[in-house]
C-alpha cells in the first residue's frame, strides 16, 4: 500500500528562511549619507545666490566715495561737497572748513570734550563726551573777513540750501569715514557778526538715509537757492530743522570746556 504522504513519519519541507535583516550599520551610513547630500545642496544654492548677487548687485549707494579715513577723508568730502553749492552769481555760497571737535574762540581754537544739548523745559538735558575719533565739527564759512555768507543778504532760501549742504556732509561722512558718531556744523552769520548757530547731527539720526541710495535722499542736482524743490525743501526741514540749535561755551569744574546746544524750537 502506498505510504500515507500525511503521516507524521514523512519528510518535512524546509521552512522558508526569514528575510534578511540589514546590517545596522548600514542605516546609520544611509542617513550619514542624506545629511551630506542636503548640506552640499544647500551650499550649491549659497554660491549660486552670491553668483547672481555678483552678477546683479544692489544700487550702489553714492558714485563717489572718498579715500582713507579721518580727518584727510572729511576734507575729501568737504572738497567735493562745497563747489556744488552755488549762488545766482556762480560764486560758491560757504567754504567748508572740517576739524576734530573744537571751536574758534577769542582768536584761539578750544579742544571740546562734552556736548551738552539742552531738553525742553522739565527734561534731562543730554551730556555727550566726545573725541577726535568720534565728532567732527564743519565750520561753513563765507568768504568775507567775518566768515559771514558770501555776497548779497541772507535769505530763507539760503539757508535752506546752507542746511542742505550739511546734511549732504554728514551723510558721506557717516557712511564713509568709519567711527565718526557725531558732527557739529557751524552755521555762517550774518555779516560783521559772530556764529551763534549749529546744526547737530548724530549718525542714529540718519540710519535710514544712510541704508538707501544717496540719491533717494537729495537729487543729484544741486538746486539754486531760488529752485529748491518742495521735496527737497521737506527732506532737509525733516532732518536738520529740529536739530538746529543756538550754541554757547560753558566749563565743568575741571576746566574742561563744554560746547551748550539749546534747541531752537519749542
Amino acid at each position: 500500500m502506498a505510504a500515507d504522504l500525511t503521516s507524521a513519519d514523512a519528510p518535512r519541507a524546509p521552512e522558508p528562511a526569514p528575510p534578511a535583516l540589514g546590517h545596522p550599520h548600514r542605516l546609520r551610513f544611509g542617513l550619514v549619507y542624506l545629511g551630506l547630500a542636503a548640506v552640499l545642496g544647500l551650499a550649491i544654492a549659497g554660491v549660486a545666490l552670491y553668483a547672481t548677487d555678483s552678477i546683479h548687485p544692489g544700487p550702489k549707494w553714492s558714485l563717489w566715495k572718498p579715500n582713507g579715513g579721518g580727518l584727510g577723508a572729511a576734507k575729501q568730502i568737504a572738497a567735493h561737497v562745497a563747489p556744488a553749492y552755488r549762488l545766482p552769481d556762480g560764486n560758491q555760497i560757504v567754504d567748508v572748513i572740517p576739524k576734530g571737535p573744537a571751536v574758534s574762540s577769542g582768536g584761539t581754537t578750544v579742544p571740546i570734550p562734552f556736548i551738552v544739548t539742552r531738553g525742553p523745559k522739565g527734561k534731562v538735558d543730554q551730556i555727550t563726551q566726545v573725541s577726535d575719533g568720534d565728532t567732527l565739527t564743519f565750520s561753513l564759512c563765507g568768504l568775507g573777513a567775518s566768515c559771514s555768507i558770501a555776497t548779497g543778504k541772507p535769505t530763507v532760501q539760503r539757508g535752506t540750501l546752507v542746511r542742505r549742504e550739511i546734511l549732504e556732509l554728514a551723510l558721506y561722512t557717516f557712511k564713509y569715514v568709519s567711527g565718526v558718531k557725531h558732527i557739529v556744523a557751524f552755521l555762517p552769520p550774518p555779516k560783521g557778526t559772530q556764529p551763534t548757530y549749529v546744526v547737530y547731527l548724530q549718525k542714529d539720526d540718519l540710519k535710514a538715509q544712510l541704508k538707501t541710495p544717496l540719491t533717494r535722499t537729495l537729487s543729484p542736482k544741486v538746486p539754486l537757492p531760488t529752485q529748491i524743490t518742495a521735496k527737497d525743501q521737506q527732506q532737509v526741514d525733516a532732518l536738520t530743522e529740529s536739530r538746529t540749535y543756538k550754541f554757547g561755551l560753558s566749563q565743568t569744574q575741571q576746566g574742561d570746556a563744554v560746547l551748550v546746544l539749546d534747541p531752537i524750537q519749542a
